[in-house]
């Protein structure tokens, strides 16, 4: 149901849940756009599969297909993969891309509401008018339609790359996304606080700068800074200053190294090393251990065939101790420009 426009999740104590905390499963939308593997989009399915293995182990696994047709050929590529398919639902909901951390449902909660769990539906413009998005910014709501959820419309372009929670009060994003005049042009930095503030149930906004190089999403903090606890971030550094990163990573950085949090504590902040850079045709990829997705069975992370995996696998270990760290190969997914964080949206209790 969409909820009337004077009804503000903040409001009715609607919070957005940070990503550890329980999931009653996962949102995909399975990979069909050619354009955004070209020439290779049959090269990452081995891949993507194995995410979807991982990821059905211990939670429902929810993905969109664009029709029966596909329908019939993903259930029989999940089981020739040996995906537990007990934990695997197929919805006939036609997409424009893969990318369903942008245009997925937004999932908030209040345990004491009438309906514990509701959607934000923002609206998704392909990352500024980049790409064809009039699919995928129906979706959040035909979802809530689905699962009979309330479903709240800002009226405003969001995506959910573009924004980090610890699930107690604080987000971060970045200006060089959600400041750019290809989302939002005629809101103000403190308008469009108000926006997350309301929608999100949050208290505390942290913005940082620029994103990495190869990203076309002009920032997503998914491939900057993450959190791994309540008050402890994980966040890329360059150490080859002659790299394009070095200095919009060390700004970032020095940013956060200034924040104390909502609760008054000091944020702390752990250094995750950049993989090798990485080139297809000549472009330069958004290669980044930052783009991981916590899910029930584990965190999977996404490793490039470079020496610094096994140092960010060891990082990543030593901040998760509830939960195995796992590397899956991403040197094909990310000619798409992303990679598990931005293929995935959880769904919590």
């Amino acid at each position: 149901m969409i909820m009337p426009d004077k009804n503000i999740p903040a409001e009715l104590g609607y919070r957005f849940p940070a990503e550890w905390e329980k999931h009653a499963g996962t949102w995909l939308s399975y990979p069909h756009n050619e354009a955004s593997w070209p020439g290779k989009i049959h090269t990452i399915f081995p891949f993507y599969h194995q995410f979807i293995s991982y990821l059905a182990k211990e939670e429902r696994v929810n993905i969109s297909v664009t029709g029966p047709e596909m329908q019939e050929r993903v259930n029989l590529a999940l089981e020739l993969a040996q995906v537990n398919m007990a934990n695997i639902t197929l919805h006939i909901l036609p997409t424009n891309d893969a990318w369903c951390r942008d245009h997925g449902p937004a999932f908030i909660v209040n345990p004491a509401a009438r309906y514990p769990k509701a959607i934000v539906n923002w609206k998704y413009n392909g990352w500024g008018g980049k790409y064809p998005a009039d699919l995928d910014t129906t979706i959040p709501a035909r979802i809530g339609e689905k699962l009979g959820l309330p479903v709240f419309l800002p009226g405003i372009v969001m995506e959910g790359g573009a924004v980090e929670f610890n699930g107690k009060g604080t987000l971060i994003t970045t200006t060089s996304c959600l400041l750019n005049p290809n989302r939002n042009p005629g809101l103000s930095q403190t308008q469009i606080e108000k926006f997350l503030m309301d929608y999100y149930g949050v208290e505390q906004i942290i913005w940082l700068g620029e994103g990495i190089e190869g990203d076309d999403t002009d920032g997503h903090i998914d491939d900057l800074t993450r959190f791994v606890n309540e008050d402890t971030v994980v966040s890329m550094v360059e150490h080859n200053k002659s790299d394009a990163n070095f200095e919009p990573l060390k700004k970032n950085l020095k940013t956060l190294g200034s924040i104390r949090l909502a609760n008054g504590r000091q944020l702390n902040t752990i250094e995750l090393p950049m993989p090798e850079p990485l080139y297809y045709e000549n472009q330069r990829l958004p290669v980044s251990y930052a783009n991981f997705y916590i899910a029930n069975a584990g965190v999977m992370v996404p490793i490039f065939n470079c020496s610094q995996d096994q140092v960010a696998l060891d990082i990543l270990s030593s901040c998760f101790r509830d939960r195995p760290v796992i590397g899956i190969d991403s040197v094909e997914i990310i000619w798409g420009l992303g990679s598990w964080h931005c293929l995935s949206q959880q769904e919590p209790l």
